[in-house]
């Protein structure tokens, strides 16, 4: 549509005609029908002489024997003319040969939103122009940031992305993707290799059957399937959690140490959906599997030590680690018992586990669960449950307060209480 430079307002109206017509049955319809109708100083053909009335723009399609379309008037009369217009044209009842309606839809206000589109350009101005530079007093940090993602490397036929440290290490973590080897590059962990996709390369299977390896995967469903391809084709001696829902490339320095010095024994992750278990332990605050001092020995018994420290406190994280300053070494750290334990004695017994803390707090046979003693003062994290689950059971036992429910399957589960894991055994 052409409009005027000094267009004020667009007028947005809709038309439904009871047959096939096009847009000079449309155009014809409006200065026919409104000739005369406003007097002379708003007949259309006046004011579009004057400049005061646009185009009038009409789309028309027909479908079935019906048309349907929109028309659009601009105006540089006053909000009282531009308004009296948009009524009159309601008044059309008649296209060509058919019935019709015209209803107004909005009248816009062209300087509205010109102001609008000047205010988000000025904002996007103002930004480009007062991009601060470089803080003095972060000069250093910046260019041994840049030195660190300079190292990044790729290694092997399959050119996976790596640390510079992962050929000679004794440990490596296995991320996801190149942006998470560059964050724990950032954090000054040069031992990080990439899987790059569900297909895990040969290059990294045959690394970790070498080394002690930790996987260090996102918190999402596409972490999940990782983790089970590698366990599946790989030899992985712990796993490492982040945050839940997040992803290992957004993580701060101080995250990713946390997560990488809570990893967990490969053994703790024997069942389908109980790493999930371990992470909401540790997002709530719990230590889920304290690890052994001067443990650097892997599942299969072979020895794989770990590089220390390296200057500008740059490390090799996937290893086991010794005791921090100030640990009494004659003391034994617990270690409860895990969910899966608590599993394979419960299996095929017919009764309901209740635990807190990693122990038993009851065991009762699930015929006599209505008579099962619950006291209020009794403070549950979870629940094994050799028996199918309803949702009526589910919302029972989630009065309890626990975290987690363990049982054979879960069916007819429609609503879930959002503070209970669920965790499904075969």
């Amino acid at each position: 549509m052409y409009e005027q430079e000094t267009t004020k307002y667009r007028i947005h109206l809709t038309v439904q005609a009871d047959g096939v017509v096009e847009r000079s049955d449309v155009v014809g319809a409006i200065f026919g029908q409104i000739e005369g109708l406003l007097g002379a100083e708003m007949e259309l053909r006046e004011l579009q002489r004057q400049g005061r009335l646009g185009r009038i723009d009409v789309k028309v399609i027909s479908r079935q024997g019906k048309s349907t379309g929109e028309i659009l008037v601009s105006t540089s009369l006053d909000r009282a003319e531009t308004a009296i217009l948009a009524a009159s044209m309601e008044t059309i009842s008649r296209v060509g040969p058919c019935s019709a309606q015209v209803m107004v839809q909005n009248i816009e206000d062209i300087r509205v939103t010109k102001r609008t589109q000047i205010i988000e350009r000025a904002k996007s101005l103002l930004l480009e122009f007062e991009e601060p530079g470089i803080d003095p007093e972060s000069l250093i940090d910046a260019v041994r940031e840049s030195q660190r993602i300079e190292k990044i490397e790729t290694i092997g036929p399959d050119n996976v992305p790596a640390g510079p440290n992962v050929i000679h290490s004794d440990a490596i973590i296995v991320v996801e993707g190149r942006a998470d080897v560059i964050n724990l590059l950032r954090a000054g962990i040069k031992n990080a290799v990439a899987v790059e996709g569900t297909s895990v390369p040969g290059t990294i299977i045959n690394m970790c059957h070498k080394k002690t390896a930790t996987a260090f995967l996102d918190g999402d469903r596409g972490g999940d399937l990782i983790l089970r391809e590698l366990l599946e084709l790989t030899d992985i001696d712990f796993v490492a959690f982040p945050p839940r829902g997040e992803s290992v490339e957004d993580l701060s320095r101080k995250e990713i140490i946390k997560a990488l010095r809570n990893k967990v024994p490969i053994e703790y992750v024997l069942e389908d959906r109980i790493e999930e278990y371990y992470s909401s332990r540790r997002e709530e605050g719990h230590h889920t599997v304290p690890e052994q001092a001067g443990s650097d020995t892997g599942e299969n018994g072979s020895d794989k030590r770990a590089h220390g420290a390296e200057p500008e406190q740059e490390e090799d994280l996937g290893a086991d680690e010794a005791h921090e300053e100030g640990t009494d070494s004659d003391t034994i750290p617990y270690k409860p018992r895990s969910v899966f334990t608590h599993i394979s004695e419960v299996k095929e017994r017919g009764v309901i586990r209740m635990l807190s803390d990693g122990e038993v707090a009851l065991e009762v046979p699930v015929s006599r669960m209505e008579e099962a003693p619950f006291t209020d003062d009794q403070t549950y994290e979870g629940a094994v449950i050799d028996q199918e689950v309803n949702q009526q059971l589910l919302d029972q036992l989630s009065l309890l307060g626990i975290r987690y429910l363990a049982a054979p399957s879960f069916t007819g589960i429609v609503r879930r209480p959002a503070q209970v894991r669920l965790i499904p055994f075969r």
